[in-house]
């Protein structure tokens, strides 16, 4: 064991979360390889794959002074670069997208569009609201990872990285296989009212469109899904932030529609599939972590 760490830190063996980052950047690298001539810049992007692994491996095999910082925090850089190269990936293999199908079994639902249905409640306090619960959907994720950092319980800090990190990954391969870019696009002709906020809703939309690109990432509504891991992985911190969370997120949900960012079936296809993932992570996690599960912390 390296002197920089501490007795009972963790195994040289890899996490459970190592092991999907693993796979999913194996199944990455082999769609870049699979599509050369088609992605841009594919050749840099197996390059940084490569590199990654790479890095992971050292850190698993070789600790030193930095290794528990990054072991435990890494995923996250991962989970947004895995994001930005779905830009990349769909428009190139998957050539077509499927929002009109979406948009066809909303309405055959509802009756309605509903976006377009909204717009009767529709008012500037409430879409700033809603913009502003909308926007801190990240922020709200990785609040219950930094508690949990912060109080020292590393196992639960482990399990919710598990569980959020392939939350993510798994709705990037919805994404891959439902390619949507939703409705404030498909429908936009549709629309009668633009929607108008109160003070910062523009340039919360405008932040968010930049920050995002043109990306065909509605299809699980990755913002329900994640949204309900964290009111879930919350419990783990307090019973009272579990209460908050579980105000927060029906407002979320609420908000993926009415800002015209999603169908509603992508808001139950994400909310089946966060169903799904509280209900089976746990034993995913016991099997992935033989040999390889932290143990505790500095």
């Amino acid at each position: 064991m390296d002197k920089f760490l501490k007795p009972g830190m963790y195994s040289t063996a890899f996490w459970a979360v190592d092991k999907v980052v693993l796979a999913y950047s194996t199944l990455s690298t082999a769609l870049l390889v699979g599509w050369w001539s088609e992605i841009p810049n594919a050749g840099f992007h197996v390059a940084w794959h490569l590199v990654a692994i790479a890095l992971l491996i050292y850190q698993v095999k070789r600790p030193n002074r930095t290794t528990w910082v990054f072991r435990n925090w890494y995923v996250l850089f991962y989970v947004a670069s895995c994001y930005r190269e779905m830009a990349l990936y769909i428009p190139a293999v998957r050539r077509t997208a499927a929002d009109q199908w979406l948009a066809d079994l909303d309405y055959r639902f509802w009756g309605a569009n509903p976006t377009v249905w909204l717009e009767r409640i529709s008012s500037p306090p409430l879409t700033e609201l809603l913009q502003v619960c909308y926007t801190l959907f990240i922020p709200v994720v990785l609040f219950v990872a930094v508690l949990l950092w912060r109080r020292r319980l590393y196992y639960e800090f482990q399990y919710y990285a598990f569980l959020i990190a392939l939350g993510f990954l798994m709705s990037y391969v919805g994404y891959f296989i439902v390619p949507a870019l939703g409705p404030r696009f498909l429908l936009e002709h549709l629309q009668h009212t633009v929607l108008q906020g109160m003070w910062f809703f523009h340039g919360m939309q405008t932040w968010l469109d930049r920050l995002e690109s043109v990306n065909y990432d509605c299809f699980p509504s990755g913002h329900t899904e994640m949204t309900i891991l964290a009111w879930w992985g919350s419990r783990m911190v307090s019973n009272r932030l579990f209460k908050a969370y579980f105000a927060y997120t029906p407002v979320l949900i609420f908000a993926t529609v009415y800002l015209r960012y999603h169908y509603t079936v992508d808001v139950l296809a994400g909310a089946v599939l966060a169903a799904g993932l509280i209900l089976t992570a746990p034993v995913i996690y016991r099997r992935l972590s033989k040999g390889g599960v932290a143990i505790g912390g500095c």
